[in-house]
């Protein structure tokens, strides 16, 4: 990291200011009324667009209410039911096993824990983020998805490529009391302006402090790749 940790805590703490501004409502976009169904959400968002998952979900989410129901399913026919899903094929194994290690091991309750929930099969220190700060309450992290690893890399909070790597940098600089809103305001930022492939950087409230605008230079500081 060749900028010192004062200067990364000043870049984070004018990015959060001005992007409270910009989306003052900004806020999980997964549809969910409990735990179980937050975490499938999740689980189902892995490379899958919020608003796929949230059409898919819909149906899911009547037919499916306990762990129990997805401990017993067929698999075939949670795939089948998961269909359109990125991966869905994977993704229905996921999830009877999850449901399967609820049942024997939580008496059918989500965990809540990061040991607990990072035991269940497909889901990662992200997703066990997510379901922590959105159904216990527990914050313990940063959730680093695929806007929050491309800009902060674009705005030099770090030189990480790992998401996990990414959350370490931005545990230190991003005050505690704003780890679970950094990641919806970055989402937001990424879906409204910063986009991966062409961020409009003639209209983004963060233009003027970010040290890879489009047109700065011929790469991409997030992706080291040129710029479309």
């Amino acid at each position: 990291m060749g900028t010192t940790l004062a200067t990364r805590e000043a870049q984070a703490e004018e990015v959060i200011g001005r992007l409270h501004e910009e989306y003052p409502d900004s806020a999980i976009s997964l549809n969910y009324a409990s735990r179980l169904e937050l975490l499938v959400a999740v689980v189902l968002s892995a490379q899958c667009t919020d608003e796929r998952v949230n059409e898919v979900t819909a149906d899911l989410f009547e037919k499916y209410q306990s762990a129990r129901d997805y401990a017993e399913a067929d698999e075939e026919q949670l795939a089948e039911d998961i269909y359109g899903i990125t991966f869905h094929n994977n993704k229905a194994g996921y999830l009877t096993a999850a449901g399967q290690i609820m049942v024997e091991e939580y008496d059918g309750a989500v965990p809540d824990t990061m040991s607990g929930l990072t035991d269940l099969p497909g889901v990662g220190r992200k997703t066990a983020n997510v379901v922590l700060q959105h159904g216990h309450d527990v914050v313990e992290g940063i959730v680093v998805d695929t806007h929050v690893q491309r800009i902060t890399r674009r705005l030099g909070l770090t030189d990480e490529e790992r998401p996990e790597a990414i959350e370490e940098d931005l545990m230190p600089i991003v005050p505690e009391s704003e780890w679970q809103q950094f990641t919806h305001l970055l989402i937001d930022h990424g879906r409204a302006v910063c986009d991966a492939r062409n961020p409009d950087c003639g209209d983004c409230v963060l233009a003027d402090i970010c040290p890879s605008q489009k047109g700065d230079g011929d790469v991409d500081l997030a992706s080291g790749e040129p710029w479309s």
